[in-house]
């Protein structure tokens, strides 16, 4: 059976849920209902048979709380694929 690779994308830039969420650490890093944190939750749904270690896309100010938050529920990512800045898909204003 072929493993697959889940790709967590962690990206955001703490407005959303203002002052809880902050640029350091945005609502991702945060249990909103839950005794896990948001990117916790979301990386133990694919602890399970069939599933590989998690690559994660974040910026690189987040990739020590990425690593930190994931090693609290022990997970060890495969990869992080850090962003310098924020890349957003909408097109930019006129």
């Amino acid at each position: 059976m072929t493993e697959i690779t889940p790709v967590l994308m962690s990206g955001g830039a703490g407005t959303r849920l203002w002052p809880l969420s902050r640029r350091a650490k945005p609502k991702q890093f945060h249990a909103l209902g839950g005794e896990h944190t948001l990117i916790q939750d979301t990386a133990l749904r694919f602890a399970a048979e069939g599933f590989g270690p998690p690559m994660v896309v974040c910026n690189a100010a987040h990739a020590d709380l990425v690593r930190a938050q994931l090693a609290e529920v022990g997970v060890t990512a495969k990869a992080l694929i850090l962003e310098p800045e924020a890349a957003t898909p909408a097109p930019p204003p006129p």
